[in-house]
């Protein structure tokens, strides 16, 4: 996970180009989803972080965006429900 906020806008541009950061996310609602959500776009840089992939940001505690992904948000609110339910 690399913080907004720790990273220069120029190893920002290379990470993306080179594949080391896919995903963005909340640091403080712990959600993470797709570089070009349009939620994702309007944090504020204190609050982004990155990451290379979805199993890097659920092993971080983070869930799936409910916008950008759709299907992963729907498959870990029904996992959700069902491991809470127990």
């Amino acid at each position: 996970m690399i913080k907004h906020s720790e990273i220069s806008a120029i190893d920002l541009r290379n990470k993306i180009k080179n594949q080391e950061i896919n995903l963005g996310g909340n640091r403080k609602l712990k959600i993470y989803g797709a570089l070009s959500c349009r939620s994702g776009k309007k944090l504020k840089k204190e609050n982004r972080v990155f990451f290379i992939s979805e199993t890097e940001a659920v092993q971080n505690g983070y869930r799936p965006c409910g916008h950008c992904m759709k299907e992963q948000y729907q498959r870990w609110k029904n996992g959700f429900t069902i491991h809470k339910t127990r």
